[in-house]
């Protein structure tokens, strides 16, 4: 996301993010990518997200492409009410409703979920408090407006900050869990 909390520009563009990530940021990721084992994405964002790490892990030469395997090795579910069925393999189509399908997902025996937008997807799930813990990846701009991701709360939702760290490349990020009642 950006420092003024956007995480795509009005139309969706993402040509601001930091790209040029350090050593550091991604050992980060990896170690937040190891305890998983399902991915959930909203519709837009599982468009350009699966076929690019699926093309990261077809191609040995790249350094990401462990990465790329871990993404399109994990199964995932894409949320949407207008794919009739899944084009990407490893991926199953979640078309009801958000909230009954993800208390689902996390009722079944298994390892951690991680969401990936966008922005109404994960506005989502914010507002309906399904989120556990978040790891905002704050870039280094500012772009004045955009999609947000914290919009439509019925109140205000505190966070435990558990950890933030800044890394070479910029980018901090943020480690936060819902404070729970």
């Amino acid at each position: 996301m950006t420092i003024d909390g956007f995480i795509a520009g009005p139309n969706g563009e993402m040509d601001w993010m930091t790209f040029n990530w350090d050593d550091q940021l991604k050992a980060y990721v990896t170690e937040l990518t190891n305890s998983l084992d399902c991915i959930v994405l909203g519709r837009h964002l599982a468009q350009g997200f699966i076929p690019h790490w699926a093309a990261v892990a077809a191609d040995p030469t790249n350094p990401d492409a462990e990465a790329g395997r871990k993404f399109t090795d994990t199964p995932k579910v894409v949320f949407s009410h207008t794919l009739q069925h899944s084009e990407w393999p490893n991926t199953t189509l979640a078309t009801g409703d958000v909230v009954e399908e993800i208390r689902l997902l996390k009722a079944q025996p298994g390892q951690d979920i991680i969401a990936y937008g966008g922005a109404t997807f994960v506005s989502s799930l914010i507002q309906h408090n399904l989120i556990d813990e978040y790891h905002l990846f704050v870039n280094p701009v500012a772009i004045g407006r955009g999609l947000p991701i914290f919009t439509g709360l019925e109140g205000t939702q505190p966070l435990t900050l558990i950890k933030a760290a800044a890394f070479d490349c910029g980018i901090v990020v943020h480690h936060y869990e819902p404070q729970r009642s």
